[in-house]
């Protein structure tokens, strides 16, 4: 398994001790920074696994097919998380989680016609968004209520133009092939 891999699959790992400090007071009020940091941490390893595996040749189809499901492994995780706390509408997490079943069930067709989709531009500045709108969510500082409000409708509206975008590039994956 190569670098780029491993830091998907560490991705993955983080989630547990994520939701751990996220649900849990055992740091007292440090465990929401605590949480915070992990995040950080486990969506800066998204940023770091596909420039080494672009820039080191070690694109695999483990890692496109991995890297898009650890994101949304992370990101649909803390949201939940977030509407349990109450720092987000359910109704949106609804919509964002459903549009990542929606790709990952799209992305099923398209493996077992033998075809491997990456994720588009759309896709990955809906996933900095959510990343961005999921950490000022954790740090729930007053002085950035209205910051993150403004971030999270540009993350729903990301998740629903990238969709869109995702959908009508691919078109042809669901024809269904004799």
């Amino acid at each position: 398994m190569n670098l780029a891999n491993k830091l998907t699959v560490f991705r993955v790992i983080m989630i547990l001790p994520f939701c751990f400090f996220m649900l849990s007071d055992v740091a007292g009020a440090a465990s929401d920074w605590i949480a915070l940091a992990i995040f950080i941490i486990a969506s800066l390893t998204d940023l770091l696994d596909g420039q080494i595996a672009r820039k080191r040749n070690l694109v695999t189809n483990f890692g496109k097919f991995m890297d898009p499901l650890a994101d949304k492994l992370l990101v649909c995780t803390a949201l939940i998380l977030l509407v349990e706390l109450g720092r987000i509408p359910a109704w949106i997490v609804v919509i964002i989680i459903g549009r990542e079943f929606v790709i990952s069930g799209f992305r099923l067709i398209a493996a077992d016609n033998g075809v491997v989709v990456a994720a588009s531009y759309w896709g990955k500045f809906k996933t900095v968004f959510q990343m961005v709108m999921v950490g000022m969510m954790i740090g729930n500082l007053p002085v950035l209520s209205l910051l993150t409000d403004i971030v999270m409708y540009i993350s729903l509206v990301l998740a629903i133009v990238s969709l869109v975008d995702y959908l009508i590039k691919n078109k042809d994956v669901m024809k269904e092939t004799k």
